[in-house]
Parts: structure tokens; sequence; C-alpha cells
């Protein structure tokens, strides 16, 4: 099946479907206010993307390349990224809602997490080594085998995490959220 090209367009106020982002690639493209919802994103690469205040809720993201893309203000809420494509990938949230989403057993880098709401995000099996969580609701997150060896936590709240369970090597954390990493003990913090 050929595969379209798309190279410097800008999107905006549209609702894309399985017809619209299928066997697609696109690149230097800007997306604002779209709705991906009715997606099952299946064989798609975006290259050097940005998308504004545009809704994923509960698409299906399976094999989608995402390399050099940043997320503005977006809508994630209970979508599963474990089938993302993960040969040079790099994809970054800002201001999004990311709550219920799961990133199960991905490599995750490097990867930067700033102002965005992560209720129950399932974090399991993932290496978030060096990742930047400035400023994330992190509440019932599952951190679980994780690596977050010198990830940044020092902003961000609502987090419990089990040193016994994961790596947390020079992770950094802000005094405020130690009772986080001690909550399994059921101890006073005054």
């Amino acid at each position: 099946m050929p595969v379209d090209y798309i190279l410097d367009q800008e999107f905006e106020n549209q609702s894309f479907d399985d017809a619209t982002t299928k066997f697609k690639d696109f690149e230097n493209c800007t997306f604002t206010s779209c709705d991906f919802t009715r997606c099952t994103f299946q064989t798609v690469t975006f290259i050097d993307c940005n998308f504004f205040s545009c809704t994923f809720q509960e698409a299906k993201i399976n094999y989608v390349a995402l390399r050099g893309v940043f997320f503005n203000a977006c809508n994630f809420t209970n979508v599963n990224f474990a089938m993302t494509e993960q040969t040079l990938f790099e994809f970054h949230f800002n201001d999004c809602l990311l709550d219920y989403a799961k990133f199960y057993a991905l490599k995750l880098r490097k990867m930067q997490f700033i102002n965005c709401s992560m209720v129950a995000i399932d974090f399991m099996d993932c290496d978030l080594s060096e990742a930047l969580f400035d400023n994330c609701n992190l509440r019932r997150a599952v951190f679980s085998n994780t690596t977050l060896t010198k990830a940044d936590f020092s902003t961000s709240f609502h987090y419990t995490i089990d040193p016994e369970k994961n790596k947390i090597k020079k992770a950094v954390f802000a005094t405020e959220g130690l009772s986080g990493l001690l909550e399994k003990y059921d101890i006073v913090i005054k």
C-alpha cells in the first residue's frame, strides 16, 4: 500500500478519522484544535510536528511513529501509547491532559512532561531515565519496575513511588514530596 507524504501543512479545526490518517507520513506539520478521537492510528508517522489544543481522547494509537513531536494543551485521556513505534522516537507534552493514559514498557528516556495532569497514568516497566516531570499532578500514577534514574520530580506532586520496586538512583524530589516515597510504611511525617 502506498504511503501519502504530507509536508509543511497546517491543519486547523479539522476532524480526522482512519481514512485521513492511515498510511500517512506528516512532516513539519502543525495541527491546531483538531479532533483525532475517531482514529485508529495505523502505520502513521509524525516527524517534527506540533499539536496545539488537539483532542485524542480514547484514540487507538497503534503503530504510530512520533519523531520530534510536541503536544501542547492536548487531551490524551485514556490513550494507550504502548504500541507506539520505538525506533528513533521523541515526543514531549506541555499542558496536556494525560489522565488514565498507558505507557507500559516504553523507553521514554529524557521525556518532558510539563504542567500535565497525569492522574492514574501507567508507567509500569518504563524507562524514564532523566525524564522531567515539571509541575505535574501524578495522583494514583503507577510506577512499578520503572527506571527513574536521574528523573526530576522536584516540582511535581501527589506521586507515590515505592523505592523498593523502582530504580530511583539520583532521581530528584522536593522535600514536600518525600511522603510519596514513604507512603507504604504508613508513617506520620510532620
